[in-house]
């Protein structure tokens, strides 16, 4: 009997739905009611009488839910105890993620895991999708929550958060400000303000010029703040993704959804890490994040 069985169990049960409890567990509703099964084969017993769309528990289900989460509590508690113990070195999980980044989400658990994990200290960095990538590749971070840009690389592992919609921010000032929408078309006469680091700046011009279809002249800032005292002034518009909870554009500035013949812009938006570095901090800070996110989202 696997514990993950054990937790799949106990999100139907309290989502009472197969169909929500599979995508809180972030799997397929076939996978969960295969996973379910295959337990109550296992024990021998039913711990969940279906009937139609609706399920109620058998009295086996009832003490087994009753049970099951008080052992899932004490496992957790010792492998984290284990992996405290284990660790002769001081426990430190180190967090990049893209400069351009304005959410909520991330504050947020990294509030929580730290709640959860005092004895990990954190280290937080921020930079370019380029910048992340080489400190991941060089060890200069555990983790990076950073926009896909590339085929994923087996070498790491590569947690979607989500896809996310784009928009543009722009003066309240400018021409287009009174649009419900823009289309990236309309956009190139018009400079793009983007995030990044001196060193960084072809690197990034190039991506937003010929793969995401910005055509316009570039501006660039340090940081968002900068970026958007830029389009405050009317010096152009800023690229946005909503990538969580996006705070209030601010006085003086309009976010506008952004489409691309008439289907709005996505783009994907991951946690990675390299797989032969994975333990079980970095999953449980992946797994925070994502949930947060999608709450968000949802």
């Amino acid at each position: 009997m696997l514990l993950r069985q054990m937790k799949y169990f106990i999100a139907v049960v309290e989502c009472n739905s197969f169909t929500e409890a599979a995508e809180q567990m972030f799997i397929s509703q076939s996978a969960i009611s295969q996973q379910i099964q295959a337990l109550e084969k296992e024990l021998g017993v039913t711990l969940i009488r279906r009937e139609n769309r609706k399920f109620s528990l058998t009295p086996a289900g009832e003490y087994f839910y009753r049970h099951s989460k008080g052992l899932l509590d004490e496992a957790e508690h010792l492998r984290h105890e284990t992996i405290r113990l284990g660790q002769d070195h001081e426990l430190k999980l180190r967090i990049g993620y893209l400069r351009c980044y304005s959410g909520q989400e991330l504050h947020q658990a990294v509030a929580e895991f730290s709640e959860t994990y005092p004895e990990v200290s954190i280290d937080i960095v921020n930079g370019t999708h380029e910048e992340l990538y080489d400190l991941l590749r060089f060890g200069g971070v555990d983790l990076a929550l950073s926009d896909q840009r590339r085929a994923f690389s087996d070498e790491y592992v590569n947690f979607q958060v989500l896809q996310c919609d784009c928009y543009v921010e722009v003066s309240s000032r400018s021409k287009i400000s009174s649009r419900p929408y823009i289309e990236l078309g309309e956009l190139r006469k018009i400079p793009c303000i983007l995030i990044s680091s001196k060193e960084q700046q072809n690197t990034e011009q190039e991506y937003y010029r010929s793969t995401l279809g910005y055509g316009g002249n570039f501006l660039f800032a340090e940081n968002l703040e900068e970026g958007r005292l830029m389009v405050i002034g009317n010096r152009g518009f800023l690229p946005i993704e909503s990538v969580g909870t996006l705070p209030p554009p601010g006085a003086g500035i309009i976010r506008l959804p952004l489409l691309k013949a008439g289907t709005p812009v996505k783009r994907n938006f991951c946690v990675f890490w390299r797989k032969e570095n994975s333990n079980y901090y970095i999953e449980e800070f992946a797994d925070i994040l994502r949930r947060l996110i999608h709450l968000t989202v949802s």
